[in-house]
């Protein structure tokens, strides 16, 4: 089996603080996807080169962050600055399946409430603290990939986003590479 390269790709955790605690933002893809099409994720995407062009030298953890800012504004019409950005999380897709993504998660703080999904790729958003999130899961309710179910459940339940991003810049970057096995039936 010929093993795919991940392509480099990153993902935002907009975070603002709510009426039950700390909010993230969740998208909805678009059912026409081929990859997670229907299931609710961060707002991410590939690297691009435009967003390697803006990175200083090679550095593929910058590039992300100006993927991750630019995809925040595409998929949910959020600016944030790259800068503002605090890593998270790495997921590296397995080695035995056809699309590989090498995945930066940042968490960033959301500037305003107002959230514009583009109607395309994104077909709804909603701010979700990451209890209720999963709850919805548990119901049914909202499809999550694996990716975002573990980062939902390492949030835990913050009571506001400063103490979230002072949390998350102590904790350092876990990085996760999961193996998938087939077997029969």
């Amino acid at each position: 089996m010929e093993i795919v390269p991940a392509r480099p790709a990153a993902t935002v955790i907009l975070v603002r603080d709510g009426r039950e605690g700390c909010e993230v933002l969740l998208v909805r893809r678009s059912h026409r996807l081929d990859f997670h099409g229907g299931a609710w994720v961060f707002p991410g995407g590939r690297v691009d080169p435009r967003d390697e062009a803006q990175a200083s030298g090679n550095d593929p953890v910058e590039a992300a962050r100006y993927a991750a800012a630019r995809e925040a504004w595409e998929e949910a019409g959020v600016r944030v600055q790259p800068e503002q950005l605090v890593t998270f999380a790495r997921w590296i897709t397995p080695v035995n399946v056809p699309k590989r993504f090498d995945t930066w998660f940042f968490l960033a703080p959301a500037p305003r409430d107002v959230v514009h999904t583009d109607g395309g790729e994104i077909s709804a958003h909603r701010w979700f603290t990451p209890p209720a999130a999963l709850a919805a899961h548990h119901r049914g309710e909202i499809e999550l990939p694996a990716p975002t179910f573990v980062t939902l459940t390492q949030l835990g339940s913050p009571s506001d986003v400063r103490q979230l991003l002072a949390a998350a810049e102590q904790r350092g970057v876990e990085c996760f590479e999961p193996e998938l096995y087939f077997v029969e039936g």
